[in-house]
């Protein structure tokens, strides 16, 4: 029971999720401490381990600054192993955050992105929201851009990494996937959580630790408990950490099973 299944997609997804951000970035970061970006013999080292745990989702983005590249430079070689996602719509360089939601901005991007994944398919594909999901899901090429590439062979499922309530609602009508802010502290977007479930529409939840300042112990069982979660994604460069993660995340899956 620690592979849950991603909506309707027909397949299971682990109950938590690497997030690969602290592998590629470390400038204007959200988190409480300060930390190096790993050299590329740990990071090796880290992606192949968090696969050896049986951790078969990895999350990424443009704008996780080289961790698209570093994905694809170490896993390659087991790239049947474990589901992919990443973004578009925002880009990190020379220390700022940019978006662009055009059809050219956009195609360029997933083809960056397949390019620094070595790899010929996307799995999931979110669009990396800056807030104003009205203007990006009504007003912008990105959901059709999305639905082009998936139509091409170049994306398995498409869907959202959304930021607002509205926004999660309104892309239940054509996402296969959202990925959602969840935890103890903010429970503002469970509502969409029972909707996804509902119509099948897979659940990543991120941030369930609350960027660090929740207790894992309490914050996994409590994100996993809620059956409109597919998984919980976590991140972190200390391979302990996130082996005790993982096996809470099992004990947890297992319990709610029995």
């Amino acid at each position: 029971m620690q592979y849950r299944p991603l909506g309707k997609t027909g397949f299971s997804v682990s109950a938590l999720g690497f997030g690969a951000f602290k592998i590629g970035r470390n400038e204007q970061i959200k988190y409480s401490q300060s930390y190096d970006l790993p050299d590329d013999a740990t990071t090796d080292r880290l992606l192949n381990s968090v696969l050896d745990l049986g951790i078969n989702h990895i999350d990424t983005a443009p704008a996780y600054g080289i961790s698209e590249a570093r994905i694809g430079q170490f896993l390659a070689h087991r790239r049947s192993e474990f589901l992919l996602s990443t973004k578009i719509g925002e880009t990190f360089e020379n220390g700022a955050s940019t978006y662009d939601f055009s059809r050219v901005s956009l195609k360029a991007s997933l083809e960056r992105s397949l390019s620094r994944l070595q790899t010929d398919v996307l799995d999931v594909v979110l669009i990396h929201s800056n807030q104003c999901e009205a203007e990006i899901l009504n007003h912008s090429d990105a959901i059709e851009t999305l639905q082009a590439a998936k139509q091409a062979g170049q994306i398995r499922w498409i869907g959202l990494s959304a930021k607002t309530l509205s926004g999660a609602k309104s892309a239940l009508d054509w996402a296969d996937v959202l990925m959602l802010e969840y935890h103890l502290q903010d429970r503002s977007l469970e509502a969409v959580l029972t909707q996804a479930a509902q119509a099948g529409t897979g659940v990543f939840v991120k941030k369930g630790l609350a960027s660090g300042q929740l207790s894992p112990a309490d914050a996994i069982p409590f994100v996993l408990r809620n059956p409109g979660v597919s998984n919980l994604v976590v991140g972190g460069l200390n391979l302990q950490h996130l082996q005790t993660n993982w096996q809470t995340a099992c004990e947890t899956s297992i319990a709610s099973a029995a």
